[in-house]
């Protein structure tokens, strides 16, 4: 049975999103369906911007950053008469579904549209990693990687310098970078939403690590980390406020790096691209076979499929067996 079937990545952007629109692309052009790419996430299907993607369009996308349909923080459900809108491009293309490729938010509006009467098909994509019923999300291990560079690099200039030295990354709600990023990089104390950190105790091991003979460490914080101190007030950034706290209560000179948008650029990783490769033909999959809206998830070493409601969750934390590993390595 020939479909013709939507397709839209939203969001942050992340690596691996043009690896999964090439395996969706290239699985459904073997099947005889169509893939119809709207640009700019949800808004491109609400404007009705959208074109056919073919195999000679996605030629030579795997190992790219970013997204060739390009993306944007645009949920159809927050706006009036969004929804509608959605019902009136996918009548007016005539689409048996759409596969939402995005993370938290993005795939949280797609339950909306789903209850509104479209098939909806989810893939999870995020450098937080925090979508609930999958292992893994698209693009956490590329900045993972990144991050994890950036922290050795940092490593070098503070013990140069006999410096305390703060990284920020990313991560709003959960502490999967900054934890996972931190331990491969061998870092002293890690600050996560999870795990409320205490400045004091934090400042008294850097002291007694000063005392024992090294000249520098190195904190990494996310952005969205829990304290039971008062940060010093200040108008930058958590970290920025970490680095001044630490540096008043230590004594030591301490210097900030925030990764920002670095930790979402650049060419995905073998294992991104593998990631994203397996869940975009899973992903097709289910919506050539129709059936109830689902999220594909991958667990265990295999891909599945799961209903799309298990988004409504909320974002999945880092698990205690992560934080208790990281604790006998760092001050967490």
């Amino acid at each position: 049975m020939h479909l013709r079937i939507g397709l839209l990545t939203g969001g942050g952007d992340c690596p691996g999103l043009n690896a999964a629109i090439r395996a969706i692309v290239r699985t459904a052009s073997n099947s005889g369906d169509e893939i119809v790419g709207f640009h700019h996430g949800w808004r491109g299907v609400v404007e009705g911007d959208g074109d056919l993607l073919t195999n000679e369009r996605t030629k030579g996308i795997l190992q790219a950053g970013g997204t060739i349909l390009g993306t944007a923080r645009y949920h159809p459900d927050e706006h009036e008469g969004g929804i509608r809108a959605v019902l009136e491009t996918v009548e007016r293309e005539g689409l048996d579904g759409i596969i939402v490729i995005g993370g938290d938010g993005t795939l949280t509006s797609a339950v909306s549209i789903a209850e509104a009467g479209v098939q909806i098909v989810g893939v999870p994509k995020t450098i937080d990693n925090d979508v609930t019923g999958t292992d893994s999300c698209i693009g956490f291990a590329t900045a993972v990687e990144t991050a994890a560079e950036a922290i050795d690099r940092v490593h070098t200039t503070g013990e140069s310098h006999d410096r305390l030295m703060v990284v920020e990354v990313m991560g709003r709600t959960t502490g999967w970078l900054a934890l996972c990023s931190g331990v491969a990089a061998g870092a002293d104390a890690i600050c996560i939403p999870e795990e409320p950190t205490r400045l004091e105790e934090l400042a008294s091991m850097l002291r007694k690590r000063h005392d024992s003979g090294s000249n520098s460490s190195v904190v990494v914080v996310a952005e969205g980390a829990a304290f039971e101190d008062e940060l010093i007030a200040d108008q930058g950034s958590v970290g920025a406020r970490v680095a001044a706290s630490l540096e008043a209560l230590t004594g030591f000179e301490t210097r900030l790096t925030v990764l920002g948008h670095v930790q979402r650029g650049g060419s995905p990783t073998a294992s991104d691209r593998f990631l994203a490769t397996r869940l975009g033909i899973e992903a097709f999959d289910v919506a050539h076979a129709g059936g109830p809206s689902a999220l594909v998830a991958s667990i265990s070493e295999r891909t599945t499929s799961l209903p799309l409601a298990t988004v409504a969750a909320g974002p999945k934390p880092v698990p205690k067996s992560y934080i208790d590993m990281a604790r006998r390595l760092t001050v967490l």
